[in-house]
Order: structure tokens, then C-alpha cells, then sequence
């Protein structure tokens, strides 16, 4: 997992380094002239860089922690001036932490934020689903899925996250999956939901679908489902907790994160 953190003592509110990157709107704290919270300065601050925000958590001891993830079709670039070169993974590196640690130090000091220590990382192996459009770019792919009440006496499911029916909270979401050799649906909305994460694959391709099928197929398979059959019976629990913990002893065995003095 790429991760960049700065302590805000080394950094006293200065402008943000010169370099390639583009300074976004955020920076400033103010739209038109109206100065706006310090949720909404990170989140503007994130997207004008060209990345997604995926998650923004105060921990203890004045940590604030920003997940970013990159956007897909996008072209990022590694390095600085005459040695830039495109970076054609889908992956966060270390490089784009730092860049967005380095805009977002200046925007927080505009916004008079009181926190000790800046952390920007990626989401990791088993990143985390959010917002609807979290899960409308990750239908096709493999999903842990842990609901707010249990059903068939169990909260945890994973499956093949495949296309809903209709839209927003109230939109009929599934996952495919198989209990033995019979294909199986579970159905379930957001608002139902406690938290959602992509089972962990190692591919240094970048995320991989596991086939035409998965995307547009799933959906189909699913709809011809019987209505009786939407929530039935999953594979065990036990293996998706595994598969979690292996993805944060992966993150833990990642390169640490350089500790980089802006001055």
C-alpha cells in the first residue's frame, strides 16, 4: 500500500512545491470567494489532482487520514520535467501521495484545520466501496459484503458484484456466487449494507474482471433467478475473513512510508 505522511510541524502552512502537478481550486479554500468547510476542501483538492477520494478519517493523537485511489482512463504521470514518463498502472504509487499530501497541507492551512499528522495512502488490495459509484465501477469483480442484519443467520457474503435494478440507495444490488455446483444470488441495497470490499487479488496487471460473463452476464443470470431464490445460501463465512486478514498482512509487508521533510 503507497503512503505518504507529514507532520504538520514541518510544514508551517507554506504554498505547496513547485512542480507539474496542477493546483486545484481547493487550495485556496474558496469557491468565488465563499470559503468552504475542510471536508469539502479536501474532497475538491483530491479531484482537481485527477484522483478519487475514497475515504477521509480523523483517528486519534490529531491524525487525519485521506485514502485516494486513481480514476481509471485517466493518464498519470511518473517523475518531473524532461524525465516524466506515463505511468500506465491503475495503482496509487508513493509519487501521488506525496503530491496530494503536498496540495492538501496548503488547503488545510488556509482552512484553519487543527490536526498533527497528514496521512495520504491508497486503499489497498481489498479496497473499500463507499458511494453507488464505487460499486458501478467495480460490478464484474469478486465482493466481501457485510450487512447491518444478518440473513440465513449470517451477515458475511461474497460473489461477483453484478449490475442493479434501478437506481441510488433503493437500487436492487446482487452477487453471484456459487454453493456447490448451483449458481446463487444474493440481493441486497445499500441502505443495507455495513461495509463492502473487494476480495484481494494479487495482479500486477492492475484489477482484473474475470470475464465478459461477470459484467453484463451476471446481471442476466441474475434477473432469471426466481424472486424466492434472490437471498440463498453462501459460501462460509470463515473463508472471507481469511482472505481480509491476509489483505492487511500484505498492506503491513508493503514498503514503509518515506517520512519527507517539505521545507
Amino acid at each position: 500500500m503507497s503512503d505518504s505522511g507529514f507532520d504538520r510541524k514541518a510544514q508551517p502552512g507554506s504554498a505547496p512545491a513547485a512542480g507539474n502537478e496542477p493546483v486545484a481550486s481547493a487550495a485556496a479554500g474558496s469557491v468565488s470567494g465563499v470559503r468552504m468547510g475542510w471536508q469539502e476542501a479536501i474532497a475538491s483538492t483530491v479531484a482537481g489532482l485527477g484522483y478519487d477520494l475514497v475515504d477521509v478519517e480523523r483517528a486519534q493523537r490529531g491524525l487525519l487520514r485521506i485514502t485516494i485511489d486513481r480514476i481509471p482512463g485517466r493518464v498519470y504521470r511518473t517523475g518531473r520535467g524532461p524525465d516524466a514518463a506515463v505511468d500506465p498502472s491503475e495503482f496509487v504509487t508513493v509519487e501521488d501521495c506525496e503530491q496530494v499530501t503536498r496540495q492538501l497541507q496548503y488547503a488545510l492551512e488556509v482552512e484553519g484545520l487543527d490536526y498533527a499528522r497528514l496521512e495520504v495512502s491508497s486503499p489497498g488490495l481489498d479496497r473499500p466501496l463507499k458511494r453507488e459509484a464505487d460499486y458501478q465501477r467495480f460490478v464484474g469483480l469478486a465482493v466481501n459484503v457485510t450487512l447491518k442484519q444478518p440473513f440465513e443467520k449470517r451477515k458475511s457474503w461474497q460473489g461477483v458484484l453484478s449490475k442493479p435494478e434501478g437506481h441510488g440507495d433503493s437500487a436492487a444490488w446482487r452477487l453471484v456466487f456459487k454453493s456447490g455446483k448451483t449458481e446463487q444470488v444474493l440481493g441486497f441495497t445499500l441502505q443495507e449494507v455495513r461495509e463492502a470490499r473487494l476480495v484481494p487479488v494479487v495482479n500486477f496487471k492492475g484489477r482484473q474482471k474475470p470475464g465478459k460473463d461477470a459484467d453484463a452476464g451476471g446481471a442476466d443470470r441474475a434477473a432469471a433467478m426466481p424472486a424466492g431464490a434472490d437471498r440463498a445460501a453462501a459460501m462460509p463465512a470463515g473463508a472471507d475473513k481469511a482472505a481480509a486478514k491476509a489483505a492487511g498482512a500484505d498492506k503491513a509487508a508493503a514498503t514503509p512510508a518515506p517520512e519527507v521533510d517539505g521545507g
